[in-house]
């Protein structure tokens, strides 16, 4: 359930630049996801009230983000997403809706985390959308994304590989492990690691740590603290968030 390179000006081109161009893929705190999708007539909502980046001297708030996953039907999830970016740097300082986007997720395979045996396999796929008070240049992209998980007593891995047409029309590449501690353990620890190549000259490497909290079956709190390398720029980024679900119908 990540977030996108987005030059929304000046500042915050270079900042946000840092992830994942195919924006869907998202489970908090992680820029790629795990092979699930919310229950039929089930309203999932991951909220990131406010996100810290630092990428050099520049300094950048998202406050908030939302990802709406709304289940269709036992294999299908609808996913709408957006961000307001704010710059925190004086001489440019800027408010932008971005990282828009509309997806569809399916399970191909029903495994681990749909209780069967064997790995789950899922794929995401839709539209990048303008943004608001975005680069006036920026247009429609598209993204597909392939994820494979396996859940044990002691551990569930998630692989994810996506490809993706940026705003920009660049290809762009992902690939990214997501590692998270026994699943019956009310707060567990987690990692992510990914490896990001945007065409249009703009290579990403980056590592988070943190942990989630499952308060109940339909309540998740989140931190990560993440650090990339952005070409020759390092990056640093605080998330929180919480996900919550309910029924619809």
């Amino acid at each position: 359930m990540t977030r996108s390179q987005r030059n929304a000006g000046l500042v915050l081109s270079p900042i946000l630049a840092m992830a994942w161009s195919g924006d869907a893929l998202a489970y908090r705190p992680f820029d790629g996801t795990d092979a699930a999708i919310a229950e039929p007539g089930q309203v999932e909502i991951e909220l990131g009230p406010a996100q810290y980046l630092q990428e050099g001297t520049e300094r950048t708030l998202v406050a908030p983000t939302v990802v709406f996953n709304y289940g269709l039907s036992e294999r299908w999830e609808l996913v709408l997403q957006s961000e307001a970016v704010h710059s925190l740097m004086e001489e440019a300082s800027k408010t932008s809706l971005v990282g828009n986007g509309l997806f569809l997720k399916a399970i191909v395979r029903e495994g681990s985390l749909q209780g069967k045996p064997g790995p789950s396999i899922a794929t995401e796929f839709g539209f990048l959308l303008p943004g608001i008070n975005d680069d006036p240049t920026r247009g429609t992209g598209g993204s597909l994304a392939g994820i494979v998980s396996q859940q044990w007593p002691w551990m569930t891995v998630h692989l994810n590989a996506a490809v993706a047409i940026t705003r920009q029309q660049t290809a762009d590449a992902f690939f990214g492990v997501i590692v998270e501690g026994p699943r019956d353990w009310p707060l567990r620890p987690v990692a992510e690691v990914f490896y990001e190549r945007d065409f249009g000259g703009v290579t990403t490497t980056s590592a988070l740590v943190g942990a989630i909290w499952q308060v109940r079956d339909n309540i998740a709190f989140d931190v990560g603290l993440r650090g990339a390398q952005v070409n020759d720029q390092p990056l640093r980024e605080v998330r929180f968030g919480v996900t919550f679900g309910f029924p619809v119908r």
